[in-house]
């Protein structure tokens, strides 16, 4: 019971420790003069995957790497299945609305070159070259976009930068600013270490691989954000927030989680990835498409039918 709690508590200190380095880095950007634009493309995407590249460098620490793995992908299955199927159970996501073709390709595309790199057996530091430089790619192509688009609207972009930026505030002071810093640097060691340590644990003490319980406990876990943001856009009937935020996501996670982790070691791949788990991650990618390309909208019947698939999903790595 005791391991149980402190994995709870090691991932509510990630989860807060994330949320606070997001907020100090944001903010101490902005007084420093760097443009929203570029905040917002660069330190609040790789701020809101903290907690998830913290788990993957302590899982390589404690050679638990089929935690660093299951986490990732476990992650991205999901943000699609869970993640959008739980909030369209409230509301209807109108993602009719959305034009997120683009960035959807770019997703699928990443998942593909993920896919082929597993197929290696391991992940090397030149497979996290590989993800970096595509990482490196994407953000290019949303700098240009976004920049394109400023320059299209003016002043008023820029007003639209800082409200998209919950966490903004230009006036904060310096020593608040500090506080959210130090606290993020502080607690998100911490958190990973305690969650990865007692994951561990748990899966030793029932048996389960180290593998599974990264694909469902701590994967969960580490999407409760995404969770959260998506059931308050669904509420709002702000589709694109939704959509964009899991697409986003997911990308990160493929490209810059392991990409990073590459330098804390090798990430070997285990054989039921190849049989299984990445195969339902690019399946789990694929339903998108209605979504994304034919102007369907995510129903309370495709919320109910999503997050079935996910309960399912989870039966089968349990049993």
């Amino acid at each position: 019971m005791t391991t149980w709690l402190l994995s709870g508590l090691g991932l509510l200190i990630l989860l807060l420790a994330g949320d606070a380095l997001v907020r100090g880095a944001v903010n101490l950007s902005l007084r420093l003069g760097v443009p929203a634009l570029i905040v917002s493309l660069t330190i609040v995407a790789f701020g809101t995957s903290a907690p998830e590249l913290l788990i993957a460098i302590s899982a390589l620490k404690e050679n638990a790497p089929g935690i660093a793995l299951g986490n990732v992908v476990g992650s991205n299955t999901a943000n699609i299945l869970l993640v959008l199927g739980l909030p369209a159970l409230l509301a209807t996501l109108h993602t009719s609305e959305c034009n997120s073709r683009r960035n959807y390709v770019f997703m699928l595309m990443a998942t593909v070159l993920f896919i082929g790199l597993a197929f290696l057996g391991t992940f090397t530091f030149f497979s996290g070259l590989i993800l970096l430089a595509a990482l490196g790619l994407v953000l290019l192509n949303a700098f240009r976009e976004a920049k394109a688009h400023r320059k299209a609207c003016g002043e008023a972009c820029v007003d639209e930068e800082l409200e998209g930026l919950e966490e903004a505030d230009p006036d904060m002071p310096y020593w608040k600013v500090s506080v959210y810093l130090i606290l993020g640097l502080i607690g998100l060691p911490m958190g990973a270490h305690l969650l990865v340590d007692n994951a561990t644990i748990i899966a030793r003490t029932y048996g389960v691989s180290e593998t599974v319980i990264g694909l469902t406990l701590i994967a969960v876990g580490t999407s409760l954000p995404e969770l959260a943001t998506t059931v308050m856009a669904a509420l709002r009937r702000q589709a694109d927030v939704a959509l964009g935020n899991v697409i986003g996501s997911n990308m990160f996670n493929l490209l810059a989680i392991i990409g990073i982790a590459t330098w804390f070691g090798r990430i070997p791949v285990d054989p039921e990835f190849l049989q299984f788990d990445l195969w339902v991650m690019l399946g789990a990618s694929l339903l998108l498409i209605p979504f994304v390309f034919f102007k369907q909208d995510i129903s309370r019947v495709w919320g109910l039918v999503l997050t079935f698939l996910y309960v399912l999903y989870v039966i089968v790595l349990l049993v």
